[in-house]
């Protein structure tokens, strides 16, 4: 199941990184590509020169070496899987807060893989409170814990904390990988996604758009991707990083664009997930030039952009599928029932800006979805990468793959 994997071993710098160069040796004997990255701390306890010459590839410490640069964007898109192992406290709350002062730690930042951690750490500073919470924090955005085990610590204690055996997380990467493997259940089917914001021209310096990040979008075209489907990804204005793996991505900049892209795409598509933020509105006229700061008031006339989710609602086949989203501020339930029925489509994913955590710019997000038979799925906030599954589940149970 290993074979051919790529995976990045990431080492922090704690006692148990001895235990790392029995874990490399036996991915490279499963048939795993690996490259190691190690935080300058982390050379106290393994070798590089020893897990250089185990995984046959350079060690990676530092983000410059005397005449190259090491790319932590190309290494994050380059793997399958991200472990880092140990994951010390220290390490551990740099993930937490998106500190980016060591290579590891920029590489951890460009993944676009998924992300396990092994925690390794004496028992009262496993119990503290400070790390349940970095650690929630790590798990509310998708990474998978390695849960620690019960034993001998470097302290002399006996007690939780010890990093699991090298054997054990061998079994967990395998396991995770016979689980990705398994659920390919859209690999027969096509499907269109919309993400990100729309930027409406108003003159070659201004726009006018909105705070949509593109996160939902991009985390719905990953989790698709993994299951097997061969995703057309049409992203508006975004700095997210979007996996490689991807089938195709078109990036554009209006709403007219978006939906020139759309109706382009549609036609081959078995479903289209509309999550982008699309600007209802766009400027009448757009100057050439930048508008000077003139007069004290100044208005911009305004028309109707077109209705992407309404146009494909009108002219799906019976065999094809149309998702829309609901961003509401309030009468949440009663907009997006409307929606649903207006726009003609088969699924409506409701989200709220009230909900704490959900919307634009974060990786959290609180779906309802509402399907035209009149079920409705309810979710707790989550990651955006576990919302993306529970609506790719929901799809599922309304296609025939």
């Amino acid at each position: 199941m290993l074979q051919e994997k790529n995976i990045i071993i990431g080492i922090s710098g704690s006692i148990a990184a001895y235990k790392t160069i029995t874990l490399v040796r036996l991915l490279i004997k499963a048939g795993a590509n690996v490259k190691v990255v190690m935080t300058p701390a982390s050379k106290e306890f393994a070798s590089p020169l020893v897990l250089s010459t185990l995984s046959k590839n350079p060690v990676l410490i530092d983000l410059s070496t005397e005449n190259s640069w090491s790319n932590h964007v190309e290494l994050g898109r380059w793997a399958h899987l991200m472990v880092i192992v140990p994951l010390s406290c220290n390490t551990l709350a740099k993930l937490a807060h998106g500190f980016c002062d060591n290579l590891l730690m920029a590489v951890y930042l460009s993944a676009v893989c998924p992300v396990v951690v092994a925690p390794a750490m004496d028992e009262d500073m496993w119990k503290h409170n400070t790390t349940k919470e970095n650690l929630a924090k790590l798990s509310s955005v998708g990474n998978k814990i390695i849960p620690v085990d019960n034993g001998e610590l470097a302290s002399g204690l006996i007690g939780e904390g010890r990093m699991a055996e090298p054997d054990a997380i061998l079994k967990f990467i395998t396991d995770f990988f016979n689980e990705t493997e398994i659920k390919k259940d859209f690999r027969n089917k096509k499907i269109l996604i919309t993400a990100g914001p729309t930027y409406e021209s108003i003159d070659p310096v201004r726009f006018i758009g909105n705070h949509s990040s593109g996160k939902m979008g991009i985390a719905l075209a990953e989790e698709f991707t993994n299951r097997g489907a061969s995703v057309t990804l049409v992203i508006g204005p975004s700095d997210q990083n979007i996996s490689s793996n991807i089938s195709k991505t078109i990036r554009i900049k209006s709403a007219e664009e978006m939906y020139n892209a759309c109706l382009a795409e549609f036609p081959l598509s078995d479903i289209a997930i509309m999550s982008a933020a699309v600007a209802d509105y766009t400027p009448v006229n757009t100057s050439d030039q930048k508008i000077k700061k003139n007069d004290s008031t100044f208005t911009i006339e305004l028309q109707k952009t077109k209705d992407i989710l309404g146009h494909l609602g009108r002219v799906k086949s019976a065999n094809q599928i149309v998702v829309g989203f609901a961003l509401e501020t309030n009468n949440e339930r009663e907009y997006a029932l409307g929606k649903l029925k207006s726009k003609n489509a088969d699924l409506i994913v409701m989200n709220s800006l009230s909900n704490k955590g959900a919307g634009f710019e974060v990786d959290t997000n609180k779906v309802t979805l509402f399907h035209t038979s009149g079920k409705e799925f309810d979710f707790a906030l989550k990651s955006k990468k576990d919302v993306a599954k529970d609506i790719a589940d929901v799809i599922k149970s309304y296609v025939n793959v």
